[in-house]
């Protein structure tokens, strides 16, 4: 091959060498779609995310590196138990501890006695003042003095210390053999029937209060209660008495506001006969203003209360103790109405009258049951004769 033949396949080739880098540059510069992925209409799969792994920790001893792979669990707060707090039950008061405003109005007249060498005619002055001011009523006080002045007289009696001792002791003794207790006729379940306590009382004597610590403490004692909202003439009364059911694990039944009380204790005795409920609590109306018809509402509610299967055996008579002998015409006007097996006498914590135990048992004849002596339910207590005489005339 000549010079010339070899510049011709040299110049051949090198045309051909540039033609190929022209063709891949050119297919380098054309884009490729992206490859569609295929469809799959399939609801995602929800995996549990696994258990976070932390980078490996590197022990490095004398001999060898030790690999450790710690798995870090989920974080679990731990349970708090809420503190409960223990029930405490409530302590009944002492006469001693709530009638301090009874014992002071009388302190000191009795202090005046004390503090004389002998027993004249100021004493007697002294201890009639201090009998009227507690509300003890002229008749009874008369009758105790009376007492005393004999005794003085025939020397059985010689110190001023031991008049005020055969003073309480007296009145004590006036106080005594009166059946307190509430009557509750175990027999009448076994025969289908039901007792019924009603609860009568002017508007504002703590009536419907009462109504539903009694029923607290009868749950407490293991019976079981029904109360009858019979006081329907008083928007809240049926609403204060609801909250006490709530409180105390009674039931609650009550009518129309406006309504007729005869029918609501009537709802309430057919209720606790058909569940076997053993004790109803009836509620009634207080309107004063009202007197004749009020009267006549409590006929209709006793003689309703009183039929099968009711058997009504209280009717207690709720008085202020703070009206002094004002109470004595309300009890009058209930006993003939309702026939009033008992008194409940409250605010006797707050009250300087209370000597209207006196009249109210000696006058009419009707046995203090129960009285107030504060606001909680444990305040609600049997009355008791010689704690009652001491705390008022501060003997022990």
């Amino acid at each position: 091959m000549n010079a010339q033949t070899l510049i011709i396949v040299l110049l051949v080739v090198a045309v051909v060498f540039g033609l190929g880098v022209v063709v891949v540059n050119r297919r380098r510069a054309t884009p490729v779609p992206p490859e569609t992925p295929p469809t799959d209409n399939r609801a995602p799969e929800i995996r549990s995310a696994p258990p976070r792994i932390e980078p490996p920790i590197v022990e490095v001893g004398d001999a060898e590196a030790v690999v450790i792979e710690r798995v870090v669990e989920p974080v679990v707060e731990p349970v708090v138990e809420p503190v409960v707090e223990p029930v405490v039950e409530e302590r009944a008061p002492s006469f001693r501890e709530r009638m301090g405003k009874a014992a002071a109005a009388m302190a000191g007249v009795l202090g005046g006695v004390r503090s004389r060498q002998n027993i004249g005619n100021d004493t007697w002055d002294d201890l009639e003042e201090a009998l009227l001011r507690a509300d003890v009523g002229i008749g009874v006080t008369t009758a105790l003095l009376d007492g005393l002045r004999e005794r003085v007289k025939a020397k059985a009696i010689s110190t001023p210390d031991e008049l005020i001792a055969a003073l309480a002791a007296d009145m004590s003794s006036r106080l005594h053999g009166a059946d307190r207790s509430l009557r509750f006729d175990d027999s009448l379940a076994a025969s289908g029937q039901v007792n019924v306590w009603l609860f009568v009382g002017v508007n504002g004597v703590g009536k419907t209060t009462t109504i539903g610590k009694v029923a607290a403490q009868q749950v407490a004692a293991g019976r079981s209660v029904i109360l009858a909202a019979g006081d329907t003439f008083r928007a809240a009364a049926a609403e204060q008495l609801g909250t006490w059911a709530d409180r105390s694990g009674a039931e609650l039944v009550r009518g129309a506001e406006g309504g007729d009380p005869s029918s609501v204790i009537y709802d309430g005795v057919q209720r606790a006969n058909a569940k076997g409920v053993s004790l109803v609590l009836g509620d009634t109306a207080g309107r004063l203003q009202n007197k004749s018809n009020l009267m006549e509402e409590l006929r209709k509610v006793r003689r309703v209360a009183s039929k099968e299967p009711g058997v009504v055996t209280e009717v207690l008579l709720v008085i202020d103790a703070t009206t002094g002998q004002n109470g004595l015409a309300q009890a009058r006007e209930f006993t003939d109405a309702a026939g009033v097996t008992g008194v409940v006498l409250t605010k006797l914590d707050g009250s300087a009258k209370g000597g209207i135990v006196f009249a109210i048992e000696t006058e009419l004849g009707l046995p203090v049951k129960l009285v107030g002596l504060g606001e909680s339910i444990a305040d609600l207590v049997e009355f008791d004769p010689n704690e009652f005489v001491g705390a008022l005339l501060d003997v022990s």
